[in-house]
């Protein structure tokens, strides 16, 4: 077998896996960027949105759905809007490898959500994952206690990960990834200026380099990332995607103890509760592969 016909036999997982590289590196651009949470995300998701759209102009993709279902991606895209501001502001208050280990968890809520939206019978060895990387996580909140607040904001964060990844599991068999990504990204966008008028709460505007890391984030980890990640989900289960995003954590840990050094070392009992949460991708990927053979 030569590399074409592995790449082939394999493109929606080596697709994944690029998403997820670039997703590690999402958690190093909320340590970069200055501005506030939610003025990460209203900016990410408008440059997200501006990049899908000329991409849609371009290869002439229709912008046009039934109306319920246009108000089922906006409903998700006020989840996904929700679910990043957790995750910066988690990054915010503690640092990249707390947020990221923390976040694997959401393969654990998957386990619990995917049975009832895909009317499927609980698998059992997805619970042991799930029951598994609650240990791990325990043992971080434990070990990392000064981080707490960080922790209980990641958890937030993979939970409703775990609802919009499901969810978006169903949603790519009625529509195109990109369509859907628009129309999320338009639901968090419309969401957070909705809650920042009612609350009044300051509109921040970025300045100097923090312009070039939102680009980033917005046209590449965002848009690009999202779409690809709905795509591989029209052969890959929502459980299997998130459990492999797991592999999120590994990427950023590195990239943070290269760029942050000192801030990302973390104490011996942590890297255990972490090596607990990453040691589920391969024993899921392991499985998945026997059954297929």
């Amino acid at each position: 077998m030569n590399l074409i016909e592995i790449f082939q036999n394999n493109r929606h997982q080596i697709s994944l896996h690029f998403v997820i590289f670039l997703w590690g590196f999402t958690g190093i651009l909320g340590r970069l960027i200055q501005i506030p949470s939610m003025s990460i995300v209203w900016w990410r998701m408008s440059i997200a949105l501006a990049g899908l759209a000329v991409f849609m102009f371009l290869t002439k993709r229709k912008f046009k759905t039934t109306p319920l279902m246009a108000a089922k991606y906006l409903g998700i895209g006020l989840v996904t809007a929700a679910h990043w501001i957790f995750f910066f502001e988690a990054l915010k208050v503690s640092n990249v490898s707390i947020t990221l280990t923390t976040l694997a968890s959401t393969s654990l809520f998957v386990a619990l959500f995917e049975p009832f939206f895909f009317k499927r019978r609980i698998i059992g060895y997805e619970l042991i994952f799930g029951l598994i990387t609650v240990v791990g996580l325990a043992i971080i909140f434990q070990a990392e206690s000064d981080y707490s607040y960080g922790v209980i904001l990641a958890l937030i964060s993979a939970i409703l990960a775990a609802v919009f990844g499901t969810v978006n599991g169903i949603f790519v068999k009625h529509d195109r990834a990109t369509l859907i990504t628009a129309y999320e990204m338009i639901g968090g966008i419309v969401g957070i200026s909705i809650y920042t008028f009612l609350f009044d709460i300051p509109f921040v505007v970025p300045t100097g380099v923090d312009w070039i890391w939102l680009f980033i984030l917005g046209l590449i980890c965002t848009s690009l990332a999202f779409v690809v990640s709905i795509e591989v989900m029209k052969s890959l289960s929502p459980f299997t995607v998130s459990i492999s995003i797991n592999m999120e954590p590994i990427y950023a840990i590195i990239f943070a103890l290269i760029l942050f050094k000192e801030d990302e070392y973390m104490s011996p009992m942590f890297y255990l509760g972490a090596v607990l949460v990453m040691s589920m991708i391969f024993f899921n990927s392991y499985i998945k592969r026997k059954n297929r053979a």
